[in-house]
């Protein structure tokens, strides 16, 4: 019998894609998604597929939850308010979706029912970027985003069947794109502005591609049984750079990208740290898709939309 995921903030940048390849995995899909971005275009290619299905709906709704969990064998849930500048916007709202969300859903699963849940590396707070970051690191977030999603992670993890993976800064073009991504960001700077004003340059991140991220689900769901109950770190090992850096291999792509340092701004996650995904590749997985392949594809994409639509903060 085919296995069905309900796939909450489905039309995300993360869950577009996931649905995506769940359904080109076997699975039978179900999303939900509330539409707060507008209509669900970046689903629309999925609709002809049988094994489909939407749920219009909020994740704080019982009742919603309720009925699509009915059918789930498992969840992959990806709803949320996405970083911290949207998360001081409204925190009432971020505490009632990040985390109030995924008490909801962990009362109303049965402990049957596989939960992959996708925390953020931020969590990690102010290190000094010299020494990794393993699962074994404390999670010491800064800001109220971070400490949402932490938060999540360790109700789940002291449950029964879960898996929690904790995100690199995510790349690659997505049908629900995100430019705040710091990637996406510099390449969209390259090619839409020719220039860069960077600040905190020696600030070290971790990156992963987005079909990277949703082949991981895939191997979560897969392999749940000897992986739950603890946090993985997802990562492109060979991505640990500083922003600087970043904007240099970018730079290799964009020839004419001007660069210009200036310490104009601040992160408030004090994001600058490097990270080790080896207990991930010890469960069997690891991201293949590297940073050029995914400036490459950016590229390709931005040549698509000529205005900024979809610029988050």
């Amino acid at each position: 019998m085919t296995q069905r995921v309900l796939v909450t903030g489905g039309l995300g940048y993360l869950g577009s894609v996931a649905c995506e390849h769940l359904l080109a995995a076997g699975y039978a899909v179900t999303a939900l998604d509330n539409l707060m971005y507008g209509a669900g275009q970046g689903l629309y290619h999925l609709c002809a597929d049988p094994a489909f299905d939407f749920v219009k709906g909020d994740v704080r709704d019982e009742a919603v939850m309720r009925s699509a969990l009915k059918t789930a064998d498992a969840v992959v849930h990806l709803a949320g308010i996405v970083g911290a500048g949207a998360c001081d916007r409204d925190p009432a709202l971020a505490r009632s979706v990040n985390f109030e969300s995924v008490k909801l859903l962990n009362k109303l699963r049965s402990s049957n029912q596989l939960v992959v849940y996708p925390n953020t590396n931020s969590g990690y707070g102010a290190t000094s970027g010299a020494t990794f970051c393993t699962e074994d690191t404390p999670l010491e977030p800064i800001s109220l985003y971070g400490r949402t999603k932490c938060d999540a992670e360790r109700l789940l993890l002291d449950s029964p069947n879960a898996v929690t993976l904790r995100l690199a800064t995510v790349f690659g073009m997505s049908p629900r794109m995100r430019l705040d991504l710091l990637v996406n960001h510099f390449v969209y700077a390259a090619v839409k502005d020719g220039y860069l004003v960077l600040f905190e340059k020696d600030f070290k991140r971790n990156f992963v591609h987005v079909r990277d991220v949703a082949d991981c689900f895939l191997h979560a769901l897969a392999n749940g049984e000897t992986m739950s109950g603890k946090p993985y770190n997802l990562g492109l090992d060979s991505a640990n750079l500083s922003k600087e850096d970043l904007a240099f291999a970018v730079k290799k792509h964009v020839p004419k990208f001007y660069i210009h340092f200036a310490p104009i701004g601040e992160d408030p996650d004090k994001r600058n740290y490097i990270v080790s995904s080896a207990r991930l590749k010890a469960a069997g997985f690891e991201a293949k898709r590297s940073l050029d392949d995914g400036i490459r594809e950016l590229l390709k994409g931005y040549r698509m939309e000529p205005r900024g639509t979809y610029k988050n903060v």
